[in-house]
């Protein structure tokens, strides 16, 4: 018999941050200020959504955003013009943020007086779906430009997340992107998922995604 013990390190990691993601979510709700963990691919127009969420939301609540990445405060820098509280979290080569990351940026932050938190996580479409950020809700954007092909190669991310952005249908003209055939491999994974066709270049789609935020942090204030 072995006289040795072994320890599931990978097991105990995200049993951790599960733990610690329960405890982030309760201690938001308390404060009544609703984290949203918005993830996609680089490229897929993140943070442009982000800039135009601000623009539609930033008179009716307090918003602050938590932009992440490996080495760079090119997101943060852009969003700052805007006025709003900013963080820039870098992750030390990490390619996601996990439980105690985002609270450490939300201390940094500051949210006693902020209704709603944009956790911009870091750009890919594989570490992230993997760690629980303590976020409300998770939602991701998914690009005309890099094909209707990624339900099928993503799946872990697509059955995730509550709500995906289609970005960029401006373009849908100019790639082979099968809009029906994506929502339909997205609805597959998961069938409450819902799902919203956008441009955040031209502000197409952005009223029913503010809509849907509006909804959720009103309904996330009342419990």
């Amino acid at each position: 018999m072995d006289s040795f013990k072994v320890i599931e390190i990978k097991k105990r990691v995200f049993e951790d941050n599960d733990r610690q993601a329960a405890l982030l979510r309760t201690e938001m709700r308390k404060e009544q200020t609703f984290l949203l963990n918005l993830m996609s691919s680089p490229g897929s127009g993140k943070t442009t959504t982000v800039l135009r969420t601000i623009e539609a939301l930033k008179d009716e609540m307090e918003i602050g955003v938590l932009e992440a990445d490996i080495d760079s405060a090119v997101d943060a820098a852009a969003v700052a013009k805007t006025g709003i509280k900013v963080i820039q979290l870098h992750t030390g080569g990490m390619c996601h943020l996990n439980a105690v990351m985002a609270k450490q940026g939300l201390l940094a932050l500051g949210t006693a007086d902020l209704d709603f938190v944009i956790l911009e996580n870091v750009g890919n479409l594989v570490c992230p779906a993997g760690f629980d950020t303590g976020a409300a809700k998770n939602a991701m954007i998914l690009s005309v430009p890099e094909g209707d092909d990624k339900p099928l190669k993503y799946p872990a991310m697509f059955a995730l997340v509550d709500l995906l952005l289609i970005n960029k249908i401006d373009a849908l003209d100019y790639f082979s992107f099968d809009l029906a055939a994506v929502q339909q491999r997205a609805k597959k994974l998961n069938p409450q998922l819902k799902i919203i066709p956008i441009s955040a270049k031209t502000g197409e789609g952005i009223a029913e995604w503010t809509d849907w935020l509006r909804s959720e942090v009103t309904n996330w204030n009342k419990k």
